[in-house]
């Protein structure tokens, strides 16, 4: 009888983890589609007095990776495709630099319900919005009218209607307040019905980083981690670009690139492989079949500075949603890839050390390594982020060294409490998630307008009454790890049954059998 039970036993305990692992490897990304929406009203003139939002734009621009898609819109009562939409290539980025300039603070109302309108428009994708990015730019309230009650009816239209409708098409929304004067609440509803990401800048100051913030979010790319003011280019690189944000030594020195023979390279001199792209807060550069070895930036690299590459062997990490909760936790998974297929080969596996390093609003961090003594046979670092100890905005970064080989991922994930709906929660005592952050780390310290292009109208069909939520559409989209919940707790009541099955046909035997001092055989 024991030898079926124990057969039984091994099953089961052999099936759990199957079931855990039969998540499939995180797959390479679609090629983007980014749609970039930003207000030139009249309020800008207070909000954005420098016309920050021009060199924001073409970090954008320069950072945006070629395989994309990608548009500028700009509106104020009417809407005026600045850019228009097309492959990201050098002709495409350059109409960028070119018509940053009509980027200003001339126009009347806000009519933000019109921009996406126009911007969604199904003559751009063929009436897909499957990995359609938009990024919302605006410092003020709906406005398309005198009338309050219009604007107010604006308003609903679009967070019950249009976004709804949208975001049904795969649609998502990134939101960006500039000033505390912009309706907050209406552009973190948008951003959190299509699973988006919202910023607030305080300032104009802040727009390259928010900027920065929600291109991340939209277009994860792969980085090379910067180790003071340096960082390794191997062999597989094809491309890389450095973003280099000024330190907070504020040097007027110009910023140098040096290469691994010595060769230095400046915005005022660099060779054909390379482009450069100077701004009064950051330097831009692209490199093009970079010598493989060790990188120099001779200069002060400042917060958020980084380097993202092209490459045959990627890291991909799976899609990190921009807020959670308690009840639904992020399932972190890590995969390598050569070209298209992924890697398996344990002898590179072995080779690498994958971590998993959260940050705190504070500053505080804490560091997990994915990566065991031996390399998962599947190829697939894995880690769950439940409970964290406070709410707010955590940075998650995965870092993979293989001494000859590393790359980094970078996102940010808004933790709240999802039973309070939303509200900042208080951890259960000692409960430090997943990634203990007691032990803490302390944190580091942390151009002229020219003739405004004209805006003009276009003609736009009303917009469909939005398609009705079902409930089976709101149950498929649960989370993989809940199944799996379900999967372990049937199989611990079958553990358990047999069991108590066995048990019992055990002493039912027994009572049939005369009692005896004699131990079993060895």
């Amino acid at each position: 009888m024991l030898k079926p039970l124990s057969t039984l036993v091994l099953f089961l305990v052999l099936l759990f983890p199957a079931a855990l692992s039969a998540q499939s490897a995180p797959g390479l990304p679609d090629n983007a589609d980014v749609r970039l929406i930003v207000d030139i009203s009249g309020s800008m003139k207070k909000t954005d007095p420098d016309n920050l939002r021009r060199p924001a734009v073409r970090l954008l621009a320069g950072m945006l990776p070629g395989d994309a898609s990608a548009g500028l819109w700009t509106f104020g009562q009417y809407v005026n495709m600045l850019v228009p939409h097309g492959t990201v290539d050098e002709a495409w980025r350059e109409t960028v630099r070119a018509r940053s300039a009509g980027i200003n603070s001339v126009a009347l109302r806000t009519n933000l319900g019109k921009a996406i309108e126009v911007a969604s428009d199904d003559y751009y994708s063929n009436g897909t919005l499957e990995n359609t990015h938009f990024i919302l730019l605006t410092d003020g309230k709906v406005d398309i009218a005198p009338d309050d009650a219009a604007n107010r009816q604006e308003r609903k239209r679009i967070l019950e209607k249009l976004v709804p409708r949208l975001t049904a098409r795969g649609a998502t929304f990134h939101a960006i307040a500039l000033s505390d004067a912009a309706d907050t609440d209406m552009l973190r509803a948008i951003a959190d019905a299509s699973g988006g990401s919202y910023s607030l800048a305080t300032s104009a100051d802040e727009l390259n980083r928010v900027f920065l913030r929600a291109l991340n979010a939209a277009v994860p790319q792969e980085q090379l981690p910067i180790e003071g003011n340096r960082f390794t280019v191997d062999r597989g690189v094809k491309e890389f670009t450095a973003l280099i944000f000024r330190g907070t030594g504020g040097s007027d020195e110009p910023l140098s690139l040096v290469d691994p023979d010595g060769n230095r390279r400046s915005a005022a001199d660099y060779p054909d492989n390379t482009r450069w792209l100077s701004e009064q807060a950051y330097d831009l550069i692209t490199v093009k079949s970079p010598q493989a070895g060790e990188w120099r930036i001779d200069g002060e690299p400042g917060e958020d500075s980084r380097v993202t590459v092209v490459s045959d062997l990627r890291m991909v990490v799976s899609d990190v949603p921009s807020s959670f909760g308690e009840d639904d936790p992020v399932q972190v998974r890590v995969a390598f890839y050569e070209d298209e297929q992924q890697l398996l080969d344990p002898e590179f596996l072995g080779l690498l050390r994958v971590t998993l390093t959260l940050t705190a609003p504070d500053g505080r961090s804490g560091t997990k390594v994915l990566s065991g003594e031996l390399p998962p046979g599947d190829g697939i670092y894995r880690d769950t982020i439940g409970s964290l100890p406070d709410a707010g905005d955590y940075q998650l970064t995965v870092l993979a060294d293989g001494h000859t080989f590393s790359r980094k991922f970078t996102a940010t994930l808004r933790f709240v409490n999802s039973a309070a709906g939303g509200a900042e929660p208080a951890s259960p005592p000692g409960d430090q998630g997943p990634i203990d952050l007691s032990e803490v780390e302390e944190p580091e310290p942390l151009p002229e307008p020219a003739d405004a292009a004209p805006e003009s109208g276009k003609t736009e069909p009303e917009a469909e009454a939005p398609p009705p939520v079902t409930e089976a559409e709101e149950a498929g989209q649960k989370t993989a790890w809940l199944l799996i919940g379900g999967i372990g707790a049937a199989l611990l009541a079958i553990l358990g049954g047999a069991l108590f099955w066995f048990l019992r046909r055990r002493k039912q035997g027994g009572e049939d059998e005369p009692a005896s001092d004699t131990p079993l055989a060895d």
